[in-house]
């Protein structure tokens, strides 16, 4: 159920109240002219923070991997790796620098 933030403005105080519905919330404040919703700041969940991104398990890297396999000169490959051998990446650099494909 969402929170909501109020200030009543008779008693100078703020507080956090709940609703189940957002029609509720709408009935609470129409019923109480006194208080006013106030702005508050979203909840935030996740280890995105300062660049830091989301830990992924072993699965979610070994699937990554296997997609990369399959596609060798595709940019998830560059980032998850692939099994090809150093001739063959080399080749494929080669040929990426004077623009040429490579299936």
């Amino acid at each position: 159920m969402p929170t909501y933030n109020f200030h009543n403005e008779t008693t100078k105080e703020d507080f956090e109240d709940f609703f189940t519905t957002s029609s509720s919330k709408d009935e609470f404040l129409e019923q109480n002219s006194h208080i006013r919703q106030t702005p508050s700041l979203f909840a935030y969940t996740g280890d995105h923070l300062m660049g830091v991104g989301p830990k992924v398990d072993g699965g979610f890297t070994e699937n990554m991997q296997r997609i990369a396999e399959a596609h060798p000169g595709s940019p998830l490959a560059s980032r998850y790796g692939t099994n090809e051998t150093n001739k063959k990446k080399k080749v494929r650099n080669i040929l990426s620098k004077h623009n040429i494909s490579v299936k």
